[in-house]
């Protein structure tokens, strides 16, 4: 029998990706209703190989934390629960008497599917089951061509959302969240075991990192507040702090892209920054491309976008590849990334192009390899942002780089990182190289002192290798 809604009955509000109070359209509509049951569920099952990675539990956890005491200053809690969604779904909404359940959005196909399987049971049992955009600036669907199929370009898919976003307008914090009568079991975070014990890999997370909507919204303001003034400018090196490293925040929904859109066009009107306001709204336009992607395109964190790059013919070896998660390649810049990432969770954006570039061009190892990796470690480890890049940087993705496009290491570190300040504060073998050998010690004449490996291949050599790799591929594409 259906079961009628009343104003008594509580509503579950299922956070996911959206831990946030401020522009969250499933609480706005969950506090319109009644009593609210906020719930999270650590669902890794699910998602099979696409499981919360390392860096990124950790980052949940503070987050959760932070959520929970946010929701207490409203008269609210935070019931969390660990297993399938599938089944903790419906045994919630018995458990509460629950009559209607919200929530945001996500666009990974597992979730999709996952979601469309739980609305179908709770509407066939008279459930109210409501989901709404929370994390997009447009859902992917809304997006067309003039044929009218999804964009495959980023420029005009870009040009196409500003031109259709009109004025962009975000939900209020509301003021308080009414509790339901009775509080269903929660699990203890401790118990969930996210933080990384023995070892404690994580340390070097937290002077970095403020995870929470609290820290979003910090970060934000001293992004706008300075680092924005030379952003266009300066993005791209490495040596100095000009981004703004709200990606994990975007990830997790401690801050929507709309409060972005809000902010950086209130800080271009106010503050002259017109251009630098619109470099950094495009890299946000890149997130909204990546999604769209992964909506059109599920198979893109696992198989190549184009086809034809299935014939690719790889030398894929361990050995390789674990001389590149640990930073010894012998590329300095290289290393300064892969060992800064181990550290922070983090690595900066232009190193990450640099540092994707070698393991597929210079050393012949599988995308999906360094995708992986880049998973368990980066604190802003996203399906989309994560799988449109990589192919991205190997040639077989969407809008993809020109195969040809080879990263010299050596060049790329002099004209980002021209003192070498990166490198010498990640790379500490390093650190009194001149800076005239700093992205090539190997032509130090002290070289042999400084205990840093040589570099395991030739940049030549590999990239005439990585050519005639690529021109063996069909050219249908």
């Amino acid at each position: 029998m259906p079961n009628p809604h009343t104003a008594d009955a509580p509503t579950l509000l299922w956070f996911r990706q959206d831990l946030r109070l401020t522009d969250n359209p499933a609480l706005a509509a969950a506090v319109k209703a009644g009593p609210v049951i906020p719930v999270f569920i650590l669902d890794d099952e699910t998602p099979g190989q696409w499981k919360a990675g390392g860096a990124t539990r950790w980052w949940l956890h503070h987050s959760l934390e932070a959520l929970a005491t946010d929701l207490r200053k409203l008269g609210s809690d935070l019931v969390l629960r660990r297993g399938p969604a599938d089944k903790v779904i419906p045994a919630l909404v018995k458990q509460t008497g629950a009559t209607a359940i919200f929530w945001n959005r996500q666009y990974e196909p597992w979730a999709i599917a996952r979601d469309t399987r739980i609305k179908d049971s709770l509407k066939a049992n008279g459930i109210k089951a409501e989901s709404f955009n929370a994390s997009l600036l447009r859902e992917p669907w809304e997006m067309k061509t003039g044929s009218g199929g999804p964009y495959r370009v980023f420029t005009p898919f870009w040009r196409a959302a500003r031109q259709q976003l009109g004025t962009v307008e975000t939900l209020a914090r509301p003021k308080a969240i009414a509790a339901p009568a009775a509080w269903p079991a929660t699990d203890k975070l401790a118990a969930w075991k996210l933080l990384p014990v023995k070892p404690d890999w994580a340390t070097g997370f937290t002077p970095l990192w403020t995870p929470g909507e609290q820290g979003a919204r910090t970060r934000l303001d001293g992004f706008l507040a300075g680092t924005i003034g030379g952003y266009a400018a300066n993005r791209d090196r490495p040596d100095i702090e000009a981004t703004s490293r709200l990606s994990p925040h975007l990830h997790f929904g401690e801050i929507s892209p709309r409060q972005l859109w809000k902010a950086a066009t209130a800080a271009a009107q106010s503050k002259g920054q017109e251009t630098n306001a619109d470099k950094f709204l495009a890299e946000v336009g890149w997130r909204e491309f990546s999604y769209h992607l992964l909506y059109h395109f599920p198979h893109l964190p696992e198989r190549n976008y184009k086809e034809s790059f299935d014939a690719f013919p790889w030398a894929d070896s361990d050995t390789n590849f674990r001389k590149w998660c640990r930073g010894q390649t012998g590329y300095p810049i290289v290393d300064a990334g892969m060992r800064e990432l181990w550290t922070t969770g983090f690595m900066h954006n232009r190193v990450r192009m640099v540092a994707a570039s070698f393991l597929i061009k210079h050393l012949l190892i599988p995308w999906q390899r360094g995708e992986a990796w880049f998973w368990d470690t980066l604190v802003d480890a996203d399906l989309a942002s994560n799988s449109a890049s990589w192919q991205w940087v190997a040639g077989s993705g969407a809008d993809a780089a020109p195969y040809f496009r080879i990263f010299n290491p050596v060049m790329q570190g002099e004209k980002f990182d021209p003192a070498g300040a990166y490198v010498r504060k990640w790379v500490p073998e390093l650190a009194t190289c001149s800076p005239k050998f700093i992205h090539r010690p190997w032509d130090a004449p002290d070289f042999a002192r400084l205990r840093y490996p040589a570099p395991m291949v030739d940049h030549a050599t590999a990239r005439d290798r990585a050519l005639k790799a690529f021109k063996t591929l069909p050219k249908a594409e």
